[in-house]
């Protein structure tokens, strides 16, 4: 059986910034630490940083230090809160998403109806439509367009796919005079996005390991399933069934943005040792 891990697997630049500035901070902080919100959308991670003394809280209470925005940013009207409390504020945001915080104001200044491309219950597209205006709107890749003005500005959440985003912009341009785009999606997700692509076209069997609640990880086992290999969405290696290799020549493995290289590797490790087994077994 042969085994392969995808090259842009795990942490990306924003995440890895984010833990590293979390842990950091933890040990040089005198007093309480606490994320506002779950600092990456990857259990294992969180419960570390518990343990190293950072606390995920969804509201701010007396007594605390020191209180890391998570990397998916805030609304607007929580950071200026925030920015008035007795406590010291670190930003954690990931810089793309900055990015797209701020195109969404620029947009709203120039006198464009804001369009997000995303999901509505994502923190990071709540935070972004908060810099938008009154009369922005968050779209699916496949919803319906509600009514739209004659100026539209469109910005991405940073982990939806380029090919989303050019479905929408051919649906804008039909009922709007003018359309001024940001890319934001963040260029390591495209990569990874299309990396995966090909694996799954490639591979009798993919694992797509991250949070089950991380979107951007949801996204990468829907992209293989769609491309038809058989393909398990799992946190752990603990997961992992040998009955899911039977008939498996190809493995692939990929990973989401928030996933870290130690849980990839202990997959990895569990994936290697059922195949040293089935080899026993004389079962390929």
């Amino acid at each position: 059986m042969e085994i392969h891990v995808a090259n842009r697997a795990g942490f990306c630049f924003g995440v890895k910034r984010a833990v590293d500035m979390a842990f950091k901070t933890a040990e040089c902080s005198a007093g309480p630490v606490a994320t506002l919100g779950p600092i990456i959308h990857n259990p294992q991670v969180v419960e570390r940083l518990r343990r190293a003394g950072v606390e995920p809280v969804e509201e701010v209470s007396d007594g605390l230090d020191t209180l890391i925005i998570r990397t998916h940013g805030v609304q607007a009207e929580v950071y200026d809160e925030l920015k008035d409390k007795p406590l010291r504020l670190i930003d954690a945001t990931c810089p793309f998403v900055k990015k797209a915080q701020q195109y969404a104001k620029l947009l709203k200044e120039e006198g464009y109806q804001v369009v997000i491309l995303g999901d509505r219950d994502h923190p990071e597209v709540k935070g972004i439509l908060s810099y938008a205006g009154e009369k922005a709107l968050v779209v699916g890749g496949d919803d319906e367009l509600p009514p739209l003005g004659t100026r539209v500005g469109i910005v991405v959440q940073t982990t939806q796919s380029i090919e989303t985003l050019k479905r929408l912009i051919g649906r804008v341009l039909e009922r709007a005079k003018e359309v001024k785009v940001y890319n934001t999606i963040c260029s390591s997700t495209a990569l990874r996005l299309r990396e995966t692509e090909e694996m799954a076209r490639n591979y009798d069997l993919m694992l797509v390991v991250g949070g089950k609640n991380s979107a951007n990880t949801k996204q990468l086992a829907t992209l293989c399933s769609r491309n038809g290999v058989k393909t398990f969405h799992i946190e752990t290696a603990e997961e992992i069934s040998p009955e899911w290799f039977d008939g498996a020549g190809k493995v692939g493995i990929t990973a989401g943005a928030s996933t870290p290289d130690w849980i990839i590797d202990d997959v990895v490790k569990r994936v290697e040792a059922i195949h040293s087994e089935r080899s026993r077994r004389g079962r390929g």
